[in-house]
């Protein structure tokens, strides 16, 4: 690897840190982006150097924000929802984690009884539950 690229990958790498300190320090749905977008510029410039680091940044603004926008509350209610009314899980190769976009196969459930949480469906991939973003299709968050 060239010392020029090396440096830009460091570079990046430690842009992208700062910028996770400062977007953790924050609270709410902008805070949820910029934690994303700096989790995702860490890994991107992990993975790919500078320009993994761009894409990284803006696929994990993307989920970040949307995950910053759900409440604690949501979260209980979700959790206890899916528990309640688990479905066959699929199975699927690679990682399952924020920002995965699910193939059309995979069917997609609603959550009934919270009118906030009606723009979401859930499924079971793997034996795990995941709260989904349905008009994109990924994976919002993985429910623990």
């Amino acid at each position: 690897m060239s010392k020029f690229i090396r440096s830009a990958a460091l570079a990046s790498l430690a842009l992208a840190s700062l910028a996770l300190g400062h977007a953790l320090a924050q609270d709410g749905p902008s805070s949820g982006a910029a934690a994303g977008a700096a989790t995702g510029a860490v890994g991107g410039a992990i993975v790919g150097g500078p320009v993994g680091a761009v894409v990284g940044g803006a696929a994990g603004a993307l989920v970040g924000g949307v995950v910053g926008s759900i409440t604690d509350s949501d979260r209980t209610y979700v959790r206890g929802y899916v528990m309640q009314n688990r479905r066959p899980s699929v199975r699927l190769e690679g990682p399952l984690a924020a920002g995965a976009v699910l193939p059309q196969q995979v069917e997609l459930y609603p959550l009934e009884g919270n009118p906030g949480l009606s723009n979401y469906r859930y499924t079971w991939v793997n034996d795990r539950a995941v709260l989904i973003d349905p008009q994109s299709r990924r994976v919002i968050y993985v429910i623990e």
